[in-house]
């Protein structure tokens, strides 16, 4: 199987520079491969492993996060850091792409100017941010206006069911 990679590496094999303590693998597009975790520490590793100009950008987006939400929850999951606010979910996330970084708030579209990115979700919106694109002062705007809104909860999806058989059952729901 010369020239083809596999996805674990085989018994025995030598370790990846990723492994050896070089860093962190990038993935497709140059994203991060960060594991999941909670607080400060995995949110800084995805940023000093983001690539190029990106790392700069990452360093900003989370300065200013912390400006605008000095309480906010961090964590990175499925490899790109996410922003919260306690008891009320995840109000925005980054990740990184080959040209851009894409900005994403899960409740943009009742952000005011609502971001431009649009996709099947009808509440997420996003920007792309190109090198030297950054306007501080619209990101700044955005994030406070993002978490003063209620979050997006990963978990909530899945109780929806639930509710609708409670609903089917007759029973009146809270």
């Amino acid at each position: 199987m010369s020239g083809k990679t596999s996805m674990k590496p085989a018994r025995g094999a030598e370790k990846t520079d990723a492994q050896a303590g070089a860093g962190p693998a990038l993935l497709s597009g140059g994203n991060p491969q960060i594991a999941k975790g909670d607080g400060d520490a995995p949110v800084q590793a995805y940023i000093a492993a983001m690539p190029g100009w990106k790392s700069e950008l990452g360093r900003c987006l989370d300065e200013i996060i912390a400006r605008n939400v000095p309480d906010a929850r961090k964590a990175v999951r499925w490899n790109s850091p996410f922003y919260g606010v306690e008891g009320q979910g995840w109000f925005v996330s980054f990740h990184v792409f080959t040209r851009y970084v894409k900005v994403t708030f899960f409740r943009g579209a009742s952000l005011q100017p609502v971001p431009p990115g649009s996709g099947k979700d009808k509440d997420a919106r996003w920007v792309d941010i190109h090198e030297g694109e950054l306007d501080v002062e619209q990101m700044s705007a955005w994030i406070r206006q993002a978490a003063a809104l209620p979050g997006w909860d990963h978990g909530s999806s899945r109780r929806k069911p639930a509710r609708r058989s409670r609903a089917r059952s007759g029973r009146a729901e809270a």
